[in-house]
């Protein structure tokens, strides 16, 4: 008999395992498909899951790459802005040196167009004082205080003339009697104007030329001599440095005193010559602040020599436009009140 048919008995013609027989456990169609589908919806997973980790890895480092990029871009805009404003910074600083140098020489040049101006304003004033107010022919419209004391008011107080400025002024009052040069006889001393002519080439005021050294000894020595011979000596370097001032002593005013009174002398006592006088003005040397009085006497000697230095210094600028015999006649004119002057002659109204 067979292992088949010994392992079952038939019953209601259905086949029925033996009891106590083992049979080999064999799996159906549908429970080997389960664990086949478990693991492929585990393996199905796992696959989703690392795509996604993928994508996000990618993501990941797409971002980082564009930070790092965009960080990159930035780094250089940065570095060019950074260069535009140090050449703008340095375009600046040298718009700004070129503007304080132009605004310098705008300065400059601005003052010197000043100076230019002052210059020639004094050169057209001084050329007026020359030519249209000579000693010999006053314009008494330019200098109403040259008129007698009946037109004239006289102020309180006292004015500073310096020698140069003064000169002129005491010369037209001195010149006011003698005739004019135009209407005397005359006749040229071919010497003196030998001498005037080859000065006048090259006008100089050093006293060493022939010309100079002539007046000197004839006229300004003499002129200067006081008999106080130190003071006198300050006065004559005083005048030719042109560094003195003599102004109007007022009746009511009193001294001022900075030296000695017996050197400064007083309202009633000359400090050039000592002797007892009444004295309408004072002299100052220079910014010493120290004054002295001096009788009109003194005083017309000393506005003597300075009208003679005022005009040849005129002559030496280039400031008289005359002809060279003109020129020679007004010095003859000057050294002609330089020596009635140094003999005691002058206007009674001074």
């Amino acid at each position: 008999m067979s292992l088949f048919s010994q392992t079952h008995f038939e019953e209601d013609g259905q086949e029925q395992p033996a009891v106590g027989y083992w049979k080999p456990l064999t799996l159906s169609k549908g429970s080997k498909k389960e664990p086949e589908t478990g693991c492929q919806n585990a393996g199905s997973g796992d696959d989703s899951q690392s795509t996604e980790q993928r994508n996000v890895s990618r993501l990941r480092s797409s971002s980082v790459e564009i930070r790092e990029k965009g960080s990159e871009f930035l780094k250089e805009e940065l570095h060019k802005a950074q260069k535009e404003l140090k050449l703008k910074d340095k375009e600046c600083e040298r718009l700004s040196k070129v503007r304080e140098q132009l605004e310098q020489e705008l300065e400059e040049l601005t003052a010197s167009l000043f100076e230019i101006d002052m210059l020639q304003a004094e050169v057209t004033a001084l050329k007026t004082l020359v030519i249209t107010s000579t000693p010999s022919s006053p314009n008494w419209e330019l200098h109403p205080q040259l008129q007698s004391p009946s037109k004239a008011v006289f102020r309180k107080g006292h004015g500073r003339n310096k020698s140069t400025s003064s000169a002129i002024v005491t010369a037209i009052s001195q010149s006011a009697t003698p005739a004019p040069v135009s209407r005397e006889c005359k006749e040229i001393d071919s010497i003196l104007f030998a001498e005037f002519q080859s000065w006048k080439e090259s006008p100089t005021l050093d006293k060493s030329c022939s010309f100079l050294d002539r007046i000197y000894r004839e006229d300004v020595g003499p002129c200067l001599d006081f008999t106080k011979q130190e003071l006198s000596e300050l006065v004559r370097v005083a005048v030719e440095q042109n560094t003195l001032t003599i102004e109007p002593v007022a009746s009511q005013m009193l001294p001022v005193v900075k030296v000695s009174a017996e050197d400064s002398g007083g309202p009633k006592k000359c400090a050039l010559s000592g002797l007892p006088r009444t004295c309408k003005h004072r002299i100052m040397l220079g910014d010493s602040g120290n004054y002295y009085y001096i009788s009109p006497s003194c005083r017309a000697r000393i506005t003597a020599v300075c009208n003679f230095f005022t005009y040849i210094r005129y002559i030496q600028q280039g400031l008289v436009r005359q002809d060279v015999e003109l020129m020679y006649w007004e010095v003859m004119r000057l050294r002609r009140e330089m020596s009635l002057a140094k003999l005691g002659f002058y206007p009674t109204e001074m």
